[in-house]
C-alpha cells in the first residue's frame, strides 16, 4: 500500500448535475409535470405542504424539502443562456421548464443524501476554483472577486461559494455511486486493447496555443453590440494565428489594444491526448498542424485554438524515485510548532547516525509505510503533493532531506534510488480503462439516479 494521502486526487472530468456549471439536462428524465407520489412515502406525508400552498411560491415537495416557482425561473432562465452561448437550439418553453425542474429535483435529492452521509467538499478545491474565476475576471485574489460581486449585488459571492461546495460534493456523490456500479476486469481490459478502438488509445501529444477573448458583462446580459466586438476580436486573432510563425505574444497584445478586457491565454505547450479537456479534446484532435479553429463560443468567453505540434513515440519512459519518509501530522492534538519540534528531534537523531528506516518505524504518523521504515516504494512525478515533489527531485540519492512542511504535516524524506521507467503498457491499460469506464459510467449513473428518484416522495404542484 502507497501512503495514499499525499497523492493528488485525480482531476477527471465528472458527471455533474451543477447550476453554477450549467445544468446537464436529462433528456431520458420524466416529465416533470408527474405528480405521482412514490410508493415508500406514506410514512412522510403528514408533516408535507399540501398543493394548496403552491400559492405561497413552491413548485415541488422533494421529500422533506421544496422547490420554490422563483428557483425554477432563475434555472431556467440561466440555462437558456447558456444554451444560447453555446449555440445550440433552444427547446420550446414548456420542455425547457419540464427538463430544468426535474434537474432541480434530482440536484435537491443528491444533495439531501449529502446531507445525511456527511460529505464535506475539499476547501482547497473550492479555494483553487474561486481563485480561477477571479483571474478568469482580470481580478486578483479571491477577495477582490467578493468584493467586486457584493458590491453588484449583496450576498452573491456567499451564493456562487454556496453553489461550488455543492457542486463538488454531488462530484463526489456520483463518483462513488458509480464506481459501485462499474466493474471492469483485466480480461475486459485484453478484450478492448485486441478490439479496433484500442488505436485510439495512443500516446499522442498536442502542442496547442489556446487563446481566449472575455466577455465584458456576463453572457446574459450582453448587448448585441458587445457580442459581435468579442466575436470580431477572436475573428482577427484566428486570421493571424493561421500565420506559419505566428508570434503568440505580439498577436494578441495587438489584439489587446482594441479591447477591453485582458485577452486571456498563449502556448500552452505540449498535452497528452488523453488529458485534453473533454469540451475542446475534438476539436483539437481534429485540426492539422498549423490549424486553427472557427472561433468557439462558450458561456465565458470565445476561444480560439491553434495545433502548432503533435508528436508520438511508442515507448513511454518516466522518471521514478525510490522513497522513504516519516510524517509527523498536524492534528487536534499536535499542532505544528509540536510537530515541527519533533520533526527537527528526529532530524538531530538522523544527522547522528541513526537508521532513517528504524526512525520511520517507530515515529511515522503514516500507517500505510511506516511498518515498512517508512517505504513509498516508486513513485512517479506528479504522484505527490508539491511540497514533497519539490524537496525529492532536489535529494539526492541515497541523501535525506531537512525537515519541511506540507498540508499533512511535517516531513523528512530519503532518496532511496532513482531509475528511468517503461510505462508504455501500463499507460495503454490504464487508458483502455478509462475508455471502458467513460462508456459504462452514463448508465450506471442512469440507473442510480432512477433508484434514488424511486426511491423518494415527490410531488409537483399543478
Amino acid at each position: 500500500m502507497r501512503f495514499f494521502s499525499l497523492r493528488q486526487s485525480s482531476r477527471a472530468v465528472l458527471l455533474l448535475m451543477g447550476l453554477s456549471g450549467g445544468l446537464m439536462l436529462n433528456a431520458q428524465a420524466q416529465a416533470a409535470t408527474d405528480s405521482t407520489v412514490r410508493a415508500n412515502a406514506a410514512a412522510n406525508t403528514t408533516a408535507r405542504p399540501s398543493a394548496a400552498s403552491s400559492a405561497d411560491g413552491i413548485i415541488a415537495i422533494v421529500n422533506d424539502n421544496t422547490i420554490l416557482k422563483s428557483e425554477l425561473v432563475g434555472a431556467v432562465n440561466q440555462t437558456r443562456a447558456r444554451v444560447e452561448a453555446a449555440g445550440e437550439p433552444i427547446t420550446n418553453s414548456a420542455q425547457l421548464q419540464s427538463e430544468v425542474l426535474d434537474a432541480l429535483i434530482m440536484r435537491e435529492l443528491q444533495l439531501s443524501l449529502i446531507n445525511r452521509m456527511g460529505l464535506k467538499p475539499d476547501e482547497d478545491a473550492i479555494n483553487q476554483r474561486l481563485a480561477q474565476i477571479a483571474k478568469a475576471e482580470g481580478l486578483g485574489s479571491i477577495q477582490a472577486l467578493q468584493q467586486s460581486m457584493d458590491r453588484a449585488q449583496p450576498g452573491s459571492y456567499a451564493n456562487l461559494r454556496q453553489k461550488l461546495m455543492e457542486d463538488a460534493a454531488i462530484q463526489t456523490l456520483q463518483q462513488r455511486q458509480i464506481s459501485r456500479r462499474v466493474r471492469i476486469t483485466d480480461q475486459d481490459i485484453d478484450a478492448f486493447l485486441s478490439s479496433p478502438e484500442a488505436k485510439r488509445l495512443n500516446q499522442s501529444e498536442y502542442q496547442t496555443i489556446h487563446v481566449r477573448v472575455p466577455y465584458i458583462d456576463d453572457y446574459n446580459r450582453l448587448s448585441d453590440s458587445q457580442r459581435a466586438q468579442a466575436l470580431e476580436v477572436a475573428k482577427a486573432l484566428r486570421t493571424e494565428l493561421q500565420a506559419p510563425n505566428a508570434d503568440v505574444d505580439a498577436i494578441v497584445a495587438q489584439a489587446q489594444s482594441r479591447y477591453q478586457l485582458p485577452i486571456q491565454g498563449g502556448d500552452m505547450g505540449y498535452h497528452k491526448a488523453a488529458n485534453l479537456p473533454t469540451a475542446l479534446a475534438d476539436q483539437i484532435t481534429q485540426l492539422p498542424i498549423g490549424g486553427v479553429s472557427e472561433p468557439l463560443v462558450t458561456p465565458e468567453g470565445i476561444d480560439i485554438i491553434k495545433l502548432a505540434d503533435k508528436k508520438g513515440a511508442d515507448n513511454m519512459i518516466v522518471p521514478q524515485w525510490h522513497v522513504r519518509h516519516i510524517l509527523v501530522k498536524v492534528d487536534a492534538l499536535q499542532n505544528s510548532a509540536m510537530a515541527q519540534q519533533k520533526i527537527n528531534d528526529l532530524y538531530d537523531q538522523l544527522r547522528q547516525g541513526a537508521d532513517f528506516a528504524d526512525l520511520a518505524a517507530t515515529y511515522s504518523d503514516d500507517p500505510g509505510s511506516a511498518g515498512r521504515g517508512g517505504d513509498l516504494e516508486w513513485v512517479n512525478e506528479g504522484d505527490m503533493v508539491a511540497p514533497f515533489e519539490a524537496t525529492m527531485k532536489n535529494t539526492a540519492v541515497g541523501d535525506y532531506s531537512a525537515p519541511f512542511q506540507s498540508n499533512f504535516g511535517w516531513h523528512i524524506l530519503k532518496v532511496e534510488d532513482t531509475r528511468q521507467k517503461d510505462v508504455s503498457d501500463t499507460y495503454r491499460r490504464n487508458m483502455a480503462q478509462q475508455a471502458l469506464y467513460q462508456r459504462l459510467a452514463p448508465q450506471a449513473k442512469e440507473d442510480w439516479l432512477q433508484e434514488l428518484r424511486a426511491g423518494a416522495y415527490i410531488q409537483v404542484m399543478q
